[in-house]
């Protein structure tokens, strides 16, 4: 019998499982989850041949390097990186064909933050309410990898995509997040909304899974105290005490009691998982729907 398995020899900063999270449990206080990049986690598992649902390997800034038991396909999307196999250049962002003991390597980005890795077949760890994703606020679903981890595949689906390179988006030089204005963005004042708006921020490197934390002027309160707990959605523009805006992305707690000023667009969250400390973020008004 095959034995369809990946070796971890090197796991990186923060390598995790995810597919696309596990939806409908927050009134248990369970986060949504999943790949932060979804557009790079869906190509990864279609050039692979995958549905779309199938669980990835989600990596950050230094990749990861694996040994699969059996022959398998891979692609690697999302930020672009150097691919290796058995130390030879393989494609990255195309379907590629590893041996069984070959040494797959997905090396440090050159632009962006998280890489996937889309495996023929999936990472088939046991699911956890639904979902194989690693939830680092909850810490539900496998946990981040380890050298010498032994990861178990599914069987594989179809064939892998007939492309030479698939187009993807570049990691931004500056991210633009368009907002909606609430839930209490009348606990603010008028300058500190208008603020938000139109100076500049950048991206702190204390972010990660939970959220995009930012450096630059603080939003000046308008009503003291704090917000008995309330919910909290993907995307939420939280303001600590400190005033400095967070963006909520898919770790993100489900509930919480600094008061959110704003609503990211949920198409532009993506992007804002590619966005490296120090990249300039401006948020700009949501266009209106017309009546």
């Amino acid at each position: 019998m095959t034995d369809r398995a990946l070796c971890v020899v090197r796991a990186g900063a923060l390598t995790t499982v995810q597919d696309r999270g596990r939806p409908g449990h927050a009134h248990l206080g369970v986060p949504h989850s999943g790949a932060l990049d979804p557009p790079a986690a869906d190509l990864v598992n279609r050039l692979v041949g995958n549905a779309v649902d199938a669980a990835v390997l989600e990596t950050t800034l230094n990749g990861c390097a694996l040994r699969p038991r059996s022959p398998l396909t891979v692609a690697v999307g999302g930020a672009p990186c150097p691919v290796t196999v058995d130390g030879r250049p393989a494609a990255w962002g195309a379907p590629v064909r590893v041996p069984a003991g070959a040494l797959l390597e997905v090396g440090t980005a050159v632009a962006g933050v998280r890489s996937y890795v889309g495996v023929s077949g999936g990472i088939a760890v046991e699911p956890v309410l639904g979902s194989r994703s690693t939830d680092l606020l909850s810490g539900l679903g496998p946990a981040p990898l380890t050298d010498g981890a032994v990861l178990p595949l599914g069987p594989v689906a179809g064939p892998p995509a007939r492309v030479d390179v698939a187009p993807q988006p570049r990691p931004p030089a500056e991210l633009v997040l368009r907002v909606s204005l609430g839930p209490r963005h009348d606990w603010f004042t008028a300058g500190a909304v208008r603020a938000l708006t139109t100076r500049a921020y950048r991206i702190s490197a204390a972010s990660n899974r939970i959220g995009v934390r930012t450096e630059g002027p603080a939003l000046e309160r308008a009503v003291p105290g704090e917000l008995p707990s309330e919910g909290l959605v993907l995307g939420a523009v939280q303001v600590p005490p400190d005033g400095r805006p967070v963006v909520f992305l898919a770790d993100h707690p489900t509930t919480g009691g600094y008061p959110v000023i704003a609503v990211v667009a949920r198409p532009d969250l993506p992007a804002a998982a590619q966005a490296r400390p120090g990249t300039p973020i401006r948020f700009v008004p949501a266009a209106r729907p017309r009546s």
